[in-house]
């Protein structure tokens, strides 16, 4: 089993900056934990009535969701997968048999340091517009915390029924 990794400290009196960055970093180290340490058939173990909803599945999913999120909608880069998810609204569960979970894991990471720099060089208050659509970046992250929180109790269900590791 993974041991409980050191997650950050979420600061009560803090910034909104401080607090809305360390509520995100506590989710995606969560995250990290809970899919640390599988084979890759663990990783992939179906467990629920959805074929998509794996261990892997979802870190895929979050590494995505980081990318979209800061990367194009904050910081504008094209949208590469806007195609793959027109054919296929799940491509990004779909995650190829010889993907490693260390593999999706460094991604993640990458992805998440990335969103870190993004965020870092934005106020929280600057506007940007998707499709016709404006948010603020304090927005953005609001949604991936919720949208990271989320995916982390589906991981916590995923990783008791695959090896018993529980805890919060």
């Amino acid at each position: 089993m993974t041991e409980r990794p050191d997650r950050p400290k979420i600061p009560l009196t803090g910034g909104e900056r401080e607090i809305l960055t360390s509520l995100l970093d506590y989710h995606r180290a969560t995250v990290a934990w809970k899919s640390g340490g599988l084979s890759p058939d663990q990783a992939r173990r179906v467990h629920l009535p959805s074929e998509l909803t794996t261990v892997a599945g979802l870190l895929a999913h979050l590494t995505l969701n980081e990318w979209f999120w800061f990367a194009v909608v904050v910081d504008g880069e094209p949208d590469t997968w806007e195609e793959k998810l027109a054919q296929d609204p799940d491509a990004e569960f779909r995650v190829a048999p010889d993907t490693t979970v260390e593999q999706l894991l460094a991604d993640y990471e990458v992805q998440c340091a990335r969103s870190r720099e993004i965020v870092a060089k934005h106020d929280l208050a600057d506007e940007v517009t998707h499709k016709d659509e404006t948010f603020n970046v304090r927005w953005v992250l609001a949604h991936m915390i919720e949208e990271t929180a989320r995916h982390v109790g589906h991981l916590d269900l995923l990783r008791e029924l695959t090896d018993g590791l529980t805890g919060e």
